[in-house]
């Protein structure tokens, strides 16, 4: 199907501008207007989606040009952006940070081009007067192919230093419109932490957070220009469906997925990718649910925050006993990162303090002060795991602040990572029905990885069928 929804990418000079806060801000005013905003993130980034998500009131999916083709990246938009009257999609770190210090691969530029959508330029102004002007044009010019459309000016002073921005704007980069503005005010910069934002999992005011900005983006920003813009984005031509059987009733499968305030990372198109080869996702609560959800053949344990929750993690007795014998018992279980955290015998804090988890790995997680890895890599598998036979690769992401002691002599690494920078190391853990890593994968980018999986979830349906026949 085409792609003609109105679009705009929310990009910057650099992290730290105010991306997330006017993204956020927009989603949530054009929402209050009665539009059905469909929300995007460029880049590996599992927690501004949900504060897209909590402003829109749709699911916002993460757009990777790194981990993800042009094809696909315009055909989940495409599927994604169904019914909506505006697509506004944040970009990552500066317009063109990627992957590598040459080239747009996994950039917000790159994306921007791939989606034929303009760019609304997000310029921290704290201290800038004339010079604004000179950054924004060396933007514009830096790519001739790109089209930065518009400016919104944050970290404003007053209403004259608007004045004064947009005076040498339209004096010095003609074509490129100023939309608004946003003041100085620490009250509506969201909090963060070790990984970015705090979750909205976590935020008990969050309405009242949306509502102040909101109030703010309508008191200073044009929206109407906001829409001109996005409504300037050319129609995209339907790319080639996929061709895939429909998978049979009886051969769906039931895998848990982890999803509460400690575990919530996941890519959601990754996951419409497990429902589409036929998972049915069954949600559970490792905080607090004291079993596991009955029938099922698998399990997903994704990234979070499982240190910060660790105290009520290790509380929850029963769960990890059940999933320490369902691991025992031969049930396919994949973990990445906070997962793999869970499944290691303790969590170790900064100070010392120890948190059982659930000891399917003879290994401790241990808190850092830094950040341990950080950056997309490609992983080769080094046995036979769940993903990859051994030689396949895997596209993904990792940034973690904890470390898991060096692998036992009886338990293999499962992967040999490689880096962008091209650093070579070997890390994960894998058994026949176990792999867990660091490393995050987007199902979509690894369809092949995803096919792998469910066949071991089915192999593990059908034994358990078979046993139970008697």
């Amino acid at each position: 199907m085409p792609i003609s929804v109105p679009r705009l990418v929310i990009a910057a000079a650099q992290s730290g501008a105010g991306k997330t806060t006017v993204a956020t801000g927009l989603m949530a005013a054009l929402a209050r207007r009665g539009l059905s905003v469909q929300p995007y993130k460029v880049g590996p980034d599992y927690i501004d989606p949900t504060y897209h998500t909590a402003a829109a009131g749709r699911i916002s999916r993460n757009l990777d040009g790194w981990m993800l083709d042009q094809t696909t990246i315009r055909r989940l938009v495409a599927a994604s952006a169904q019914g909506a009257d505006v697509a506004l999609i944040e970009g990552v770190m500066g317009l063109f940070d990627g992957a590598g210090a040459v080239g747009e691969a996994g950039s917000t530029a790159e994306m921007a081009k791939w989606l034929a959508a303009p760019v609304l330029l997000v310029v921290d102004a704290g201290g800038l007067a004339r010079t604004g002007a000179a950054l924004i044009q060396g933007l514009c010019g830096f790519d001739p192919d790109l089209r930065i459309a518009g400016v919104l000016f944050n970290n404003v002073g007053s209403e004259g230093h608007y004045r004064l921005l947009c005076e040498s704007l339209r004096a010095y980069v003609p074509g490129v419109e100023p939309v608004g503005y946003l003041p100085e005010r620490a009250a509506i910069r969201a909090p963060e932490r070790h990984l970015g934002l705090v979750p909205t999992w976590e935020r008990q005011q969050m309405d009242a957070y949306l509502e102040s900005l909101v109030g703010l983006i309508e008191a200073t920003v044009d929206l109407e220009a906001v829409l001109r813009l996005a409504q300037a984005a050319s129609p995209l031509p339907a790319v080639p469906p996929r061709t895939l059987q429909p998978v049979p009733e009886d051969a769906r499968v039931r895998i848990g997925l982890a999803r509460d305030a400690a575990f919530h990372f996941y890519y959601e198109d990754g996951l419409d990718e497990l429902r589409t080869l036929g998972a049915d996702l069954v949600l559970f609560s490792p905080l607090s649910d004291p079993v596991l959800p009955p029938d099922l053949d698998g399990l997903y344990l994704g990234g979070g925050f499982p240190e910060v929750h660790a105290q009520a993690l290790a509380a929850n007795a029963s769960l990890r006993r059940e999933i320490k014998a369902a691991v025992e018992q031969g049930m396919p279980v994949y973990a990445e990162c906070g997962g793999l955290m869970y499944l290691s015998e303790a969590i170790v804090g900064l100070e010392g303090d120890q948190w059982p988890m659930v000891g399917a790995i003879p290994v401790k997680a241990r808190m850092e002060t830094r950040l341990q890895n950080f950056g997309y890599v490609i992983a080769e598998a080094q046995e036979e795991t769940l993903l990859a036979a051994p030689g396949e690769t895997v596209r993904g992401h990792e940034f973690h602040w904890s470390r898991v002691d060096p692998n036992p002599a009886d338990w293999p690494p499962a992967y040999r990572i490689r880096s962008r920078k091209g650093d070579v190391r070997w890390e994960g853990f894998c058994r026949p029905n176990l792999l867990a890593s660091y490393v995050h994968i987007h199902f979509s980018a690894n369809p092949r990885a995803a096919e792998r999986f469910l066949e071991s979830v089915r192999a593990y349906r059908a034994i358990r069928q078979r046993e139970s026949a008697g």
